[in-house]
Protein backbone atom coordinates (compact mmCIF):
# COMPACT_ATOMS: atom_id res chain seq x y z
CA UNK A 1 0.00 0.00 0.00
CA UNK A 2 1.10 3.30 -0.54
CA UNK A 3 2.06 6.12 1.73
CA UNK A 4 -0.45 8.51 2.66
CA UNK A 5 -0.12 12.21 2.82
CA UNK A 6 -2.13 15.52 3.79
CA UNK A 7 -2.36 18.12 1.05
CA UNK A 8 -3.68 21.10 2.21
CA UNK A 9 -5.21 24.46 0.53
CA UNK A 10 -5.59 27.69 1.76
CA UNK A 11 -5.68 31.45 0.68
CA UNK A 12 -3.35 34.08 1.74
CA UNK A 13 -2.43 37.18 0.32
CA UNK A 14 -5.10 36.86 -1.97
CA UNK A 15 -3.71 33.63 -3.79
CA UNK A 16 -5.29 30.48 -3.14
CA UNK A 17 -2.38 27.68 -3.11
CA UNK A 18 -2.10 24.02 -2.69
CA UNK A 19 0.32 21.93 -0.86
CA UNK A 20 1.74 18.56 0.13
CA UNK A 21 2.87 18.24 3.85
CA UNK A 22 6.20 16.29 4.05
CA UNK A 23 6.95 15.69 7.28
CA UNK A 24 10.48 14.40 9.03
CA UNK A 25 12.21 16.00 5.55
CA UNK A 26 14.33 19.72 4.99
CA UNK A 27 13.07 18.48 1.34
CA UNK A 28 10.74 21.52 0.33
CA UNK A 29 6.86 20.57 -0.06
CA UNK A 30 5.11 20.20 -3.53
CA UNK A 31 3.03 23.55 -3.95
CA UNK A 32 0.65 24.84 -6.83
CA UNK A 33 -0.68 28.36 -6.72
CA UNK A 34 -4.43 27.75 -7.98
CA UNK A 35 -5.25 31.81 -9.07
CA UNK A 36 -5.95 34.87 -7.29
CA UNK A 37 -9.73 34.55 -7.57
CA UNK A 38 -12.02 34.93 -4.55
CA UNK A 39 -13.58 31.86 -4.87
CA UNK A 40 -12.79 28.99 -3.63
CA UNK A 41 -11.16 26.57 -6.27
CA UNK A 42 -13.39 23.23 -7.45
CA UNK A 43 -12.38 19.81 -6.48
CA UNK A 44 -11.85 19.17 -10.29
CA UNK A 45 -9.12 22.19 -10.30
CA UNK A 46 -8.05 20.69 -6.91
CA UNK A 47 -7.47 16.94 -8.14
CA UNK A 48 -5.91 18.14 -11.30
CA UNK A 49 -3.08 20.38 -9.43
CA UNK A 50 -2.26 17.46 -7.32
CA UNK A 51 -2.02 15.25 -10.55
CA UNK A 52 0.38 17.95 -11.17
CA UNK A 53 2.59 17.47 -8.41
CA UNK A 54 2.66 13.78 -8.96
CA UNK A 55 -0.31 13.05 -6.12
CA UNK A 56 -3.64 11.79 -6.21
CA UNK A 57 -6.66 11.95 -3.70
CA UNK A 58 -7.06 8.70 -2.16
CA UNK A 59 -10.27 6.28 -2.74
CA UNK A 60 -11.64 7.51 0.43
CA UNK A 61 -10.70 11.10 0.61
CA UNK A 62 -12.50 13.86 1.72
CA UNK A 63 -12.07 17.90 2.08
CA UNK A 64 -12.40 19.01 5.14
CA UNK A 65 -11.73 22.53 6.20
CA UNK A 66 -10.34 24.28 9.18
CA UNK A 67 -10.94 27.74 10.51
CA UNK A 68 -8.02 29.93 11.82
CA UNK A 69 -6.87 33.03 12.19
CA UNK A 70 -4.25 35.33 10.32
CA UNK A 71 -3.46 37.07 13.74
CA UNK A 72 -2.74 34.42 15.91
CA UNK A 73 -5.08 34.75 19.37
CA UNK A 74 -6.63 37.65 17.81
CA UNK A 75 -10.57 37.67 17.48
CA UNK A 76 -10.83 40.09 15.24
CA UNK A 77 -8.51 38.91 13.72
CA UNK A 78 -9.31 37.91 9.43
CA UNK A 79 -10.84 34.40 9.04
CA UNK A 80 -8.46 31.97 7.19
CA UNK A 81 -9.66 29.09 5.62
CA UNK A 82 -7.67 26.01 5.04
CA UNK A 83 -8.87 22.26 3.52
CA UNK A 84 -7.20 18.97 3.95
CA UNK A 85 -7.00 15.96 2.26
CA UNK A 86 -5.45 12.55 1.92
CA UNK A 87 -3.32 11.57 -0.73
CA UNK A 88 -1.00 9.57 -2.12
CA UNK A 89 2.06 9.80 -4.79
CA UNK A 90 0.19 9.09 -8.04
CA UNK A 91 1.38 5.60 -10.00
CA UNK A 92 1.03 6.85 -13.68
Amino acid sequence: MAAAFTAQMSRGRGRWRLYVVLLNTCAAWPERDLGGRTVVPTVQERSRALNALDYALTEEARWEWTEDSETPNDPSSPVLLIASVTVREAAW
